[in-house]
């Protein structure tokens, strides 16, 4: 889920229209591994300082579409190798089953 500061931001119109744009663009492909995408990523992380500049928040030069396997591996490559075989994160970053 996104945090506090952020809901806002990503219930604007703005990143909606950002977002829906952006999936067509890359015809809603993981820029990973070609599967089907899942959520967009911001290769800037938002902070409260910068969530409301569109030139990182809205930029889609700092965007990137994936899906929730690579997204996983996106954001916590380091716990990855420290996880044990069978589980994974999901889409809210809880370690789970991998079934």
């Amino acid at each position: 889920m996104a945090k506090e500061w952020a809901i806002k931001f990503y219930k604007s119109k703005e990143w909606q229209d950002c977002r829906e744009a952006y999936i067509a663009s890359v015809f809603g492909l993981c820029e990973m591994c070609n599967g089907a995408g899942y959520i967009v990523h911001h290769k800037i992380r938002l902070t409260p300082n910068n969530i409301n500049n569109p030139e990182v928040s809205l930029n889609s030069m700092y965007l990137q579409y994936l899906c929730i396997d690579c997204h996983n591996k996106v954001h916590y490559k380091k716990i990855d190798k420290i996880t044990k075989e069978g589980l994974k994160f999901n889409q809210y970053g809880d370690l789970v089953e991998d079934i």
